[in-house]
């Protein structure tokens, strides 16, 4: 059962081939058993699952079922779960129980889903290899000695692992991408505003999105399915129509237009990964798909923009974690600011500090203009950029990273190389884009992602993309090869 994708659990749960109390406890027996090689989750909520199990199946027998009653999935821990261990990561909120359920927890909650726990993170989001989490490491299933991406690397690993069929995730710059990349999965970052942020531990106010992890395009359209939609508690998430994102994906190919940008095959990519890339655009133009060479031209400016304004939004947002309100507290403090100061020193971790002052420098008095505003300015030359490819093109596809997963510790001691493996994800978020990357083939044993970018709340088209894709290619199918 463990091998099953979200939409043949639905299936079969409907068909009455096993219940969700019996998927429930051999996935809960697979993370018992498996996990401690991957370190995928910090906090399994084994009773609450399998009592939510249990009244999957007893609204099924009642005839009260819909598609997604009694289907197991696991939440990345940035979204706040009601009387679970919330913590993001960090030691800073590894006390934190939340009160409340994120939004879409709760919509998870109401379609009538099964959580299987909350899964490992980078510290507060920040990180592209899940080394900065309190809680450990992450390891690929690929390859043990590798990354698997961050920050949403637990959701990734636990994927890739068969240790649950979906899980939620966030991407700030490409955090569901990237990890989705190096683990061989299909990772989907919405249009900001397209799915509430409420209840989701806030990094970069601006660039934050929710959005999925999974192994098929199809479970990804079923997942955004519950996720997508206008909350009134959050002042960000957009009045928009939300369509069914599986009817489409059946959908014809042909008359498609997809572009790919020069500057996403310059020496940034390795040679390797541009074949992979250019051997799956092949794929597109035999389902119908033309192929247009277009220029994103401020494309090299997306990373130094990006770390300007996401440090400059996290030291804003981190501010409240003082051990006062929440949060950790250092013992026997001498006063007030030796309760900040040793509290925030002791509860944060490097790379959290160093965004932290990076951010704090940037919105200074003296620096303000010269960094933070110019870098906002740089992120609407970003912007322009895809509004005018999107008049020539439908689609946008190139690498999702520039190599396969690089081996742990490898990048620990240099943060700029760390930061440039989101070269090719960050743009999106500058832009509000959504964003997919799904598997398009392996290097070295490593599987490797193509990036799908789409024009504003056209995720019904970047899925349709994908899933046509995966009907012709296996990759998406491809299992570790140390799994049992």
């Amino acid at each position: 059962m463990h091998n099953k994708t979200i939409a043949e659990i639905s299936r079969d749960l409907a068909a009455g081939v096993y219940t969700s109390v019996d998927i429930t406890r051999e996935l809960l027996a697979r993370i018992e058993q498996h996990d401690a090689q991957y370190n995928s989750f910090i906090t399994v909520t084994a009773e609450q699952a399998l009592a939510q199990a249990a009244a999957a199946d007893a609204r099924r027998a009642a005839g009260q079922a819909s598609a997604w009653t009694g289907v197991p999935i696991a939440h990345k821990d940035i979204f706040c779960t009601n009387g679970v261990l919330t913590t993001c990561g960090s030691k800073m909120l590894s006390n934190f129980v939340a009160p409340y359920d994120a939004t879409i927890v709760d919509h998870f909650n109401q379609a009538g889903a099964v959580s299987l726990g909350k899964l490992n993170m980078d510290e507060f989001a920040m990180g592209s290899s899940n080394e900065s989490s309190y809680y450990g490491p992450v390891a690929n299933p690929w390859d043990r000695s590798r990354v698997p991406g961050g920050s949403s690397g637990g959701s990734a690993a636990a994927v890739a692992a068969r240790l649950v069929p979906g899980a939620t995730a966030s991407d700030t710059g490409g955090s569901i991408r990237q990890p989705a990349a190096f683990c061989g999965l299909t990772g989907l970052k919405p249009t900001y505003g397209r799915v509430s942020r409420w209840g989701m531990i806030a990094y970069a106010s601006s660039l934050d999105q929710a959005g999925v992890i999974t192994r098929t395009a199809e479970d990804a359209a079923m997942m955004l399915n519950v996720m997508a939609g206008l909350d009134a508690k959050d002042s960000t998430c957009m009045d928009h129509p939300v369509p069914d994102y599986t009817a489409t994906l059946n959908d014809s190919l042909a008359g498609l237009t997809i572009g790919l940008p020069k500057e996403y095959f310059s020496r940034d990519l390795s040679p390797a990964m541009a074949e992979k890339v250019r051997t799956a655009i092949a794929h597109y133009e035999q389902l119908g798909a033309t192929v247009k060479d277009i220029s994103l031209p401020n494309t090299h400016l997306a990373i130094p923009a990006y770390y300007i304004i996401a440090p400059a939004e996290c030291s804003a947002n981190l501010s409240r974690m003082d051990g006062v309100r929440f949060g950790y507290r250092c013992d026997d403090p001498k006063d007030i600011n030796d309760l900040f100061k040793r509290s925030r020193g002791e509860g944060f971790g490097n790379e959290v500090k160093r965004r932290i002052m990076i951010g704090t420098y940037a919105l200074s008095a003296g620096f303000y203009d010269a960094y933070y505003n110019k870098a906002q300015q740089v992120r609407r030359l970003i912007k322009n950029d895809f509004v005018e490819a999107f008049k020539e093109v439908d689609v946008i596809m190139g690498p999702t990273t520039p190599t396969p997963a690089f081996p742990q510790g490898s990048n620990s001691d240099d943060p700029v190389a760390m930061y440039l493996e989101d070269i090719f994800t960050i743009a999106l978020n500058l832009a509000g884009l959504p964003g997919m990357s799904i598997p398009c083939g392996h290097i070295n044993q490593l599987p490797v992602g193509l990036q799908l970018i789409g024009n504003y709340f056209d995720e019904a088209r970047l899925l349709n993309c994908a899933h046509q894709f995966q009907q012709v290619t296996d990759w998406h199918q491809h299992t570790p090869h140390d799994l049992a």
